[in-house]
């Protein structure tokens, strides 16, 4: 009986158990797992803006040299 459509006994495995502060975010906020992901987003765009003017640099010269 304990095999029915609503039942997820069995389904997957077993949750940590959070405390308050820990689902309100505060462990994270904490640096515990890593860096902050807008931190990162920013640095990519950084390398991705200097690969792109790297690029544009490197086109105008071979196009100026000919």
């Amino acid at each position: 009986m304990a095999r029915t459509r609503n039942s997820l006994l069995g389904m997957g495995g077993q949750r940590k158990k959070l405390s308050r502060t820990d689902l309100k975010g505060a462990d994270a906020a904490a640096g515990g797992n890593g860096s902050d992901p807008l931190a990162h987003k920013r640095e990519l765009l950084e390398k991705l803006k200097e690969q792109a003017a790297k690029k544009a640099d490197q086109s105008g010269e071979s196009g100026a040299k000919k």
